[in-house]
């Protein structure tokens, strides 16, 4: 079986690092993260060919969640995928801080609400929710099933530092908490694909981050 393909597009303003998984069977895809350029996402994903069904947000920041809308109308058929504690965010610009751009973003509703260990499935590709509150209370980090393990951190732990928590519902001791003994407790290979910025390991962060490492 060939292995599922892993795009990273950064999107927006802030430079978003949005990935989308393809399965190679059934060309189904999984959209992580659509925090703008909703152009550039479509594009991609016209030209492999894929066919999206779920999209799942790692939190409700507007950095994130950005091109929710445009993917929803692009692909009606699309389940939208955020934790409990984070979809309250989706649809309120006051609570997911587009406000602080003045966009005012509406998101489309979480149609499939996450709880630490749920787990989406398409085609070949599964990925495995862990819940790593501290950047937001309903931040969550995917595990995709296969080797190497490979993890998408969201705003959770990036290369050389971690999501900041000084916005509402941030917690720092949850943060750190959560990096260290749910997502270290992975071998030192595991590959990190964060939220912004490039790839990482867990070997590399459990060695020299400065903020959780060492």
């Amino acid at each position: 079986m060939s292995d599922i393909s892993i795009a990273c597009l950064p999107v927006g303003e802030l430079q978003a690092n949005c990935y989308v998984l393809g399965c190679p069977e059934t060309q189904n895809a999984v959209i992580i993260d659509p925090g703008g350029d909703p152009d550039i996402i479509a594009d991609y994903i016209a030209r492999e060919g894929l066919k999206p069904t779920h999209l799942i947000n790692t939190h409700g920041h507007f950095d994130h969640i950005g091109a929710n809308r445009e993917m929803k109308e692009l692909y009606p058929d699309i389940q939208v995928c955020a934790h409990k504690d984070d979809a309250p965010m989706l649809p309120k610009p006051f609570r997911n801080y587009s406000v602080l751009q003045g966009t005012f973003y509406k998101s489309p509703p979480a149609a499939m609400i996450l709880e630490d260990g749920s787990v989406i499935t398409t085609g070949t590709v599964t990925l495995n929710a862990i819940h790593t509150p501290g950047h937001t209370p309903g931040g969550i980090c995917l595990v995709l099933k296969g080797e190497p393990v490979r993890i998408f951190s969201g705003d959770t732990l990036f290369a050389g530092g971690v999501g900041r928590t000084d916005f509402p519902g941030g917690d720092w001791d949850a943060l750190v908490s959560g990096i260290r003994t749910r997502l270290f407790q992975y071998p030192d290979d595991t590959i990190i694909y964060p939220g912004h910025g490039p790839d990482t390991t867990i070997g590399a962060e459990r060695r020299a981050n400065p903020f959780v490492g060492g």
